[in-house]
């Protein structure tokens, strides 16, 4: 799999769009990054997952595996575009997207009123 070929990728799903954030890709959809593209050494992306996803993954491909720190234990998920199939790296995406999709509507739900209380 190349950049081109992850960047469609992730294009071709609903709403997503690329932008910039510390001078690599980002991509978002719902207003929040779901995946990056980066080019340190060899290009690779980056799929933010749940913990549980990753592991998942990370089981069934050694092209993927968690970012370092706490970014990685959270579900960040690196990926080696030249080890990867592209059906797993569907999935992977499309998982990323839902998780954006998942917390943008929870951060949008209404929240119910708290009592004031005014000291005076």
């Amino acid at each position: 799999m190349t950049e081109r070929d992850f960047r469609q990728m992730v294009l071709s799903l609903d709403g997503a769009v690329e932008g910039s954030h510390m001078g690599h890709a980002d991509f978002r959809a719902h207003g929040r990054i779901f995946a990056t593209l980066r080019h340190d050494q060899a290009a690779f992306g980056v799929v933010m997952l749940t913990p549980e996803q990753q592991q998942e993954l990370i089981a069934r491909s050694p092209g993927f595996t968690p970012e370092s720190g706490a970014w990685g234990r959270a579900g960040c998920t690196r990926v080696q575009l030249e080890m990867v199939d592209r059906d797993v790296v569907g999935e992977a995406l499309t998982l990323a997207w839902q998780n954006a999709a998942a917390k943008a509507a929870s951060r949008n739900k209404p929240r119910t009123a708290r009592k004031r209380v005014v000291r005076r």
